[in-house]
């Protein structure tokens, strides 16, 4: 056991905060002595280093007390997300330092403004304080949602070049957003025509035939080949070919099945261990058959 001062010495953070903590409900002490001063023992550091990972990902406390209490939260497969997301932050931050580098040998780069989805990210926290049934209802939990948040936060450049493609400007997609978030519900519930739903049906078939075995190597000709045929099914069926093709498209593809909420619905209906395997096949097929400059 430890007290609350050398909880705080280990950790660096103040024994005010730690007492605050405990007044929220988000970490209680393991006991309390008989003068009343709380005790922290091993499971209770371990719960203290998850707050410290969220903290540091930019969940609020309210959100991270959420995460903590639901009654099938894993913490090995949180640090896994946890890592994920850091290292999404880190390439960020490493691609910013590089931008700065460039800036100060004096050549002329795309500044940061163009790159800015502050005004997006703020509209998706909007329409979660607002809309807070319809996130639950299509993301699975808050949780979930914030991971996607946090995602698009990290990998935000990214995301950016993406929107600047199909839309022209970071304006206009922030603009198509705001108005599908707006108008989220009457999208959802907008009913299905019999192409859309033929489309859907082949698409799951294809699907299908990619996550047959698991245990075929996603570098195989035959997977390969799958993978090739559903990547021509999306350019015949996309709206914008021009964006369909390109190998940002296909990032984008692979970032929504490592989504956690794709992940549990894909796995859901392909068997478990199905999103992770059609991330690995469109990698591979990502690297080895898309241009860089698509």
């Amino acid at each position: 056991m430890r007290t609350i001062n050398q909880v705080a010495e280990l950790t660096g953070i103040s024994t005010r905060t730690l007492q605050y903590y405990d007044e929220i409900g988000l970490l209680k002490p393991s006991e309390l002595t008989e003068s009343g001063y709380r005790l922290y023992d091993d499971e209770a550091l371990q719960k203290l280093q998850q707050i410290l990972f969220f903290k540091e990902l930019g969940f609020k406390l309210k959100e991270i007390k959420e995460i903590l209490q639901k009654t099938d939260f894993d913490r090995i497969e949180a640090f896994k997300r946890q890592k994920e997301l850091l290292l999404l932050k880190r390439n960020r931050t490493d691609r910013l330092i590089q931008l700065l580098s460039r800036l100060e040998k004096g050549e002329q780069c795309m500044s940061f403004k163009e790159f800015d989805l502050s005004d997006y990210i703020n509209a998706l926290e909007d329409f979660k304080s607002n809309q807070t049934e319809e996130v639950i209802k299509h993301w699975g939990s808050i949780a979930n949602f914030d991971m996607f948040i946090q995602k698009i936060k990290s990998d935000e450049s990214e995301v950016a070049k993406l929107a600047i493609r199909q839309f022209g400007s970071i304006e206009k997609y922030t603009e198509a957003m705001k108005h599908n978030l707006e108008h989220f519900s009457e999208l959802m519930e907008t009913q299905l025509t019999e192409e859309v739903k033929e489309i859907g049906k082949q698409s799951d078939i294809l699907y299908g035939k990619l996550t047959a075995d698991l245990s075929e190597n996603v570098s195989s000709s035959k997977i390969q080949s799958i993978v090739q045929e559903i990547w021509q099914f999306i350019q015949e069926n996309s709206t914008n070919i021009s964006i369909s093709c390109s190998k940002p498209y296909m990032d984008m593809l692979i970032n929504a099945y490592s989504n956690d909420y794709i992940k549990s619905i894909t796995d859901s209906k392909y068997g478990k261990g199905a999103s992770d395997y059609i991330v690995k096949a469109f990698r591979y097929y990502s690297e080895n058959n898309i241009p860089e400059n698509n």
